[in-house]
């Protein structure tokens, strides 16, 4: 049984190998690039919206209230990288139900390589919004002795991203490839629900996180932005 889509190899030259990672993973880009263009063609504001657009308000209304929810002001400047990490892990979780599909989540390199772009995008947002002393600062609290641990904390949490996505999604692979063969006209109908129930909660809960890690980073300069006209007030 092939527990990663890693395993499945459809061309290779010497070292350069295009497996069924890649090849859902550019389909899932493909797919969800097209879609957007066609959506985005068609926006109006007045009259009937279509059924799409609505879905397309609805989807990214509700990301940018869980991101203001969360602590991270103004939501739109975040929007567009945890936007689309959420949508690019939930539509490659549903597309799970399409048989043959292997879901590119299920793979450690892309869930390593999602959360490694969460490891970058912290830091950068926490060094654009408090400079790079500002948010080396972090690092230190609530004191120096603290630093190693806060670094290891930060390495952890990222490898913590990667196995959990890629955990959840391969062992749900599994386990209905091995009801599948057990009772294979009845368990599966139910391990497909099951699975995009899944699939769901996983794209959530990874968005979720990395938008909760990128709150931490800045969480700095908005204390001090609040301390300052307190500050005031007093001397006033």
């Amino acid at each position: 049984m092939e527990i990663s889509p890693d395993a499945t190899i459809f061309w290779q030259w010497g070292i350069i190998k295009l497996n069924a990672t890649i090849a859902t993973s550019w389909l899932n880009m493909l797919l969800l690039s097209c879609g957007a263009a066609l959506i985005t063609a068609r926006l109006t504001t007045g009259g009937q919206l279509s059924r799409w657009q609505n879905l397309l308000e609805v989807l990214v209304d509700g990301i940018l209230r869980e991101l203001e929810a969360i602590g991270l002001e103004p939501p739109r400047d975040f929007l567009p990288f945890l936007g689309s990490l959420f949508i690019f892990i939930l539509f490659s979780n549903l597309l799970a139900v399409v048989p043959g599909y292997r879901p590119p989540t299920g793979s450690l390199s892309t869930a390593a390589a999602l959360a490694g772009c969460v490891f970058i995008a912290v830091p950068y947002w926490g060094i654009k919004r408090q400079g790079l002393s500002g948010y080396l600062k972090l690092y230190l609290q609530p004191s120096v002795i603290m630093l190693p641990f806060n670094i290891v904390g930060e390495l952890s949490r990222t490898l913590a991203l990667a196995v959990r996505l890629f955990g959840n999604i391969m062992s749900g692979s599994m386990i209905g490839a091995i009801l599948l063969i057990v009772a294979p006209l009845f368990f599966p109908v139910i391990m497909n629900l099951l699975g995009l129930i899944i699939g769901v909660i996983q794209a959530y809960i990874f968005a979720v996180l990395a938008a909760v890690y990128t709150a931490a980073a800045i969480k700095v300069e908005q204390q001090q932005a609040e301390k300052q006209p307190q500050k005031g007030a007093f001397h006033g």
